[in-house]
């Protein structure tokens, strides 16, 4: 799941106070920036990701370990953020790292029967849902940078019942989480896209994270699902 706090910056008076009186070029060159991050970090995760999948059984066999290291990069960032070389070396630390612990599941999909085209149709859905969303974010009139709570309360209530299955095991519970996860973190995509455009983040690296994040749980959730259905079990 991504663990990512999208309000921080709403409980910062100074910083709210700066956010509405940047220029609209302070803002148009804040986003640029930062879908630039985004697009950067989205290769470093496929990096970490195709190293990983010949690694899976043993980054499976450390899940623990290696996910309070992706944790603490995350952590780590947000102290680091305003600090130029340092604040990109643990960002693409995290995505990378981020790319690791998707690799079981992608060796796992991958032995599939049709895996290559399971991964693929995934991704591929994930960037139509992603686009989808992020042009409704613009060329919406409705403004959702107000949901943020509820949208958090959601993701907390999906975080508490991905861990119940951990012991439950129970597959049709797995199907409705995944199918939860694709409709929340597309909402989010909304939600960021347009604190993105209205120059809400603090840095564009905050902002290239949440979107990075929204990507990759959608992704996530799509090759469970295409998974489930596309195995023979």
């Amino acid at each position: 799941m991504g663990l990512y706090d999208r309000d921080y910056a709403r409980g910062n008076t100074s910083y709210a106070y700066e956010t509405m009186h940047r220029s609209e070029a302070q803002i148009i060159s804040f986003v640029k920036e930062t879908y630039k991050l985004f697009a950067a970090s989205m290769m470093a995760g496929a990096v970490g990701a195709y190293v990983g999948v010949p690694l899976a059984a043993s980054i499976h066999a450390m899940f623990w370990p290696l996910f309070f290291v992706e944790i603490a990069l995350l952590i780590g960032l947000q102290f680091v953020k305003n600090k130029p070389g340092i604040n990109l070396l643990v960002m693409f630390g995290f995505v990378f790292m981020t790319g690791l612990m998707l690799a079981p599941l992608l060796a796992y999909t991958l032995g599939l029967s049709g895996g290559g085209v399971i991964v693929g149709n995934a991704f591929a859905m994930t960037a139509v849902v992603f686009g989808a969303m992020s042009m409704f974010a613009i060329k919406s009139t409705k403004d959702f940078t107000g949901y943020g709570k509820p949208l958090m309360i959601a993701l907390f209530v999906i975080i508490g019942f991905s861990i119940l299955n951990i012991f439950l095991g129970n597959p049709m519970l797995q199907i409705i989480i995944a199918g939860a996860v694709v409709i929340l973190f597309s909402i989010l995509v909304i939600y960021d896209t347009q604190n993105i455009m209205n120059g809400a983040y603090e840095t564009p690296i905050d902002g290239a994270i949440a979107l990075y994040l929204d990507f990759l749980n959608i992704f996530t959730a799509l090759l469970q699902l295409f998974g489930i259905f596309g195995s023979d079990d």
